[in-house]
Parts: structure tokens; sequence; C-alpha cells
């Protein structure tokens, strides 16, 4: 019985400490989700892109399946021509942090504006699903997926 109630008492001593050490994950992966978001509304393009692992893909709705490597030459394209995020505000940002501790997967509305090298504007509203893995001690997005919503929806 003496057994027993030593393994249950060193399980128990144990849960804060895990809840401290996912504590600190949770902090990091935040921080780095808040410079994301705020790298793009800012126009920051390579603080943005320094966020995603090197064979990231990317997905914008009908536009399909892109390697980050084209997206970040399209970006770079459009800042040179004057084009650029006006607005980017995400709300009801939601984490899971998956067992292991080292992939999450962060899920928000985006409220966005743009301008294009010619200085239209247009406004959307999506869905938007990142899927982040620590890699070098670093949290970085591995998949983004980005779906605009209708007005009727």
């Amino acid at each position: 019985m003496r057994k027993i109630l030593s393994c249950f008492v060193i399980i128990l001593m144990s849960f804060p400490a895990m809840a401290e050490h996912h504590g600190e994950e949770d902090a990091a992966l935040h921080a780095a989700i808040k410079s994301f978001n705020h790298a793009y509304a800012t126009n920051d393009v390579e603080t943005y892109f320094s966020f995603y692992a090197d064979d990231a893909t990317v997905y914008f709705g009908a536009a399909g399946r892109e390697n980050v490597a084209d997206y970040h030459e399209l970006w770079i394209g459009l800042m040179e021509a004057g084009g650029g995020v006006e607005l980017n505000e995400a709300s009801d940002i939601q984490v899971q942090i998956m067992p292991g501790g080292d992939v999450a997967v962060a899920t928000s509305f985006i409220d966005n504006r743009t301008r294009s090298p010619d200085g239209t504007k247009s406004t959307s509203r999506a869905f938007e699903t990142d899927v982040w893995q620590k890699i070098d001690d670093k949290w970085k997005i591995i998949s983004l997926h980005y779906s605009g919503i209708s007005a009727e929806e």
C-alpha cells in the first residue's frame, strides 16, 4: 500500500512541472503567432517569412497550393511595385498544442484589406489555419490554409 501511495504522490507532483513546461511552450507559441500576424500587417516581408519553414506549403482558396519560396517572391514583387497590406486583424484565435508539445494548430478569422500596385483596394474576411512546428527550438509554420468567407456566410 505504501508503494502505491508513493507512486501516486510522485505522479501528482509531476503535473505542476508538466503544466509549467507547457505554459512556456504556449507563451512562446502565442508570441510567435502575434509576431507573425504583426509582420504581415505591417508589410515586414522578411520577418513575416522568417516564421515559415523552408519547405512550408500555403493554400489560398481557389489559388490552390503554393510553396513558400514562390509565395515569398510574389510578396517581394508586390512590395517593390507599391502594393501591400493595409489592414490584417485576426480574431477568435484558437490554439491547440498536440501531444508531445512540438506541433500546434492555430485557427482564426481574418479581416483583411490590401492595396494592389495600381492603388486598387480590396477587403476580405477569411478563415485561416496555421500548422506550427517547433524546429530547432523555434516555432515555424509548416502549412497555412487561408479560405475566403463569402458575404453570405
